[in-house]
């Protein structure tokens, strides 16, 4: 049962952390679809382009920073409590199984 209870943890851990990783990829694809629209923008409004440029750099930084805490919370509260994350991986397993038979 150990061993089960390590093996689900260290799936969770994976999973979890695809979840921050993905949420890093989209966060930094957005950084650069609003950079783009700032620089083509920069030539008609260039004060408020970089006005924009500015707030996009913060926006992105602010959301890494956010999926980094997510991740780390996360995988300290995995390392705390194994059986209460299985416990919660089982139960959205059981949701998601759920929700895909209708």
């Amino acid at each position: 049962m150990k061993n089960d209870i390590s093996a689900l943890t260290e799936q969770l851990t994976e999973v979890l952390n695809n979840y921050a990783e993905k949420a890093s990829k989209q966060a930094r694809q957005g950084f650069k679809q609003a950079r783009s629209r700032a620089d083509s923008l920069s030539s008609d409004w260039s004060g408020a382009a970089s006005e924009w440029q500015d707030r996009g750099l913060a926006a992105y930084e602010d959301a890494r920073d956010a999926a980094h805490s997510l991740e780390e919370s996360l995988e300290d509260s995995i390392q705390e409590r194994p059986l209460a994350a299985v416990a919660i991986a089982a139960g959205i397993g059981f949701l998601i199984g759920a929700a895909w038979k209708k």
